[in-house]
């Protein structure tokens, strides 16, 4: 079982800068792109059907036909998609979309566009140490892209 990770990005040229800047994570995680709505609940159904796990969505917000928002409220009442970390990637929420991510999606995190690559890597690390703490999943496979600090104190804890 790997931890999957889905990039929802409709533009080509920043799909490509996400995933160069997620290269390292790659190696150990699953990373999975997805150009819109429709296509991020196809990924969502083939990570389910290998015995993965999701973990973490990255999402921009404006894209064709529905918006990543709207996606982050609806992995909500998703089973396979509830416990996800949520992460809003956008340089084009207002006010009232980020409002409505973080009360009815409950958003983990917001990075605005563009973005620093060190500090995407951290709240990817981040965000998918919390959800191994929070799935009480063993942290040892997944040791070299999370906290390990935090990883191996929560699992201390555990025993």
């Amino acid at each position: 079982m790997r931890l999957a990770i889905i990039v929802l990005e409709d533009e080509a040229e920043v799909r490509a800068a996400l995933g160069r800047d997620l290269a390292s994570v790659a190696k150990v995680a699953r990373v999975e792109f997805a150009e819109d709505v429709p296509d991020a609940w196809e990924v969502v159904g083939e990570i389910d059907a290998d015995g993965d796990v999701l973990a973490l969505v990255l999402a921009d917000h404006r894209l064709p036909g529905t918006s990543g928002v709207d996606f982050l409220v609806q992995m909500q009442s998703d089973p396979r998609t509830g416990p996800a970390r949520t992460v809003l990637v956008t340089g084009q929420a207002d006010q009232g979309d980020t409002i409505k991510a973080v009360n009815q999606a409950g958003l983990d995190h917001y990075i605005a566009k563009p973005w620093k690559p060190d500090d995407l890597l951290a709240v990817v690390r981040e965000q998918l140490t919390d959800f191994v703490i929070a799935s009480k999943l063993d942290p040892l496979p997944h040791l070299t892209i999370l906290d390990a600090v935090r990883a191996m104190d929560s699992l201390r804890a555990r025993y």
